[in-house]
């Protein structure tokens, strides 16, 4: 909106909400914008993320054609990044180490 068309909603807002109610009825609009703002920034960085997993599949499937010898720089990135995300889910599934088994004890005597 341009600067003479907020003047026209102000103006029009003020005869058909009055003085007292106009602040008011400006601060719910906002509190809607903002909450609007925020749902559209997390729909769009939640489809960012789908579209950097689709393109990480895709380039493992490259990978996987090419039996992972001769990969472009990008394919190898990909590659790469995917086995580390994989050792990631591994470590945090492996037994407890005798450290952590012992405080798990603990807790459960308490």
């Amino acid at each position: 909106m341009g600067m003479w068309e907020l003047v026209v909603v102000l103006i029009v807002g003020l005869i058909v909400l009055g003085p007292e109610r106009l602040p008011v009825a400006i601060r719910t609009v906002s509190r809607w914008v903002k909450t609007l703002k925020s749902v559209a920034n997390s729909v769009k960085a939640e489809v960012n993320e789908e579209l950097r997993i689709h393109e990480l599949h895709e380039n493992l499937k490259k990978a996987e054609q090419q039996n992972l010898q001769e990969l472009s720089p990008d394919l190898q990135d990909s590659v790469n990044e995917l086995q580390k995300a994989a050792q990631s889910v591994t470590h945090s599934y492996k037994k407890d180490t005798p450290e952590k088994a012992e405080i798990k004890n603990n807790d459960e005597k308490k």
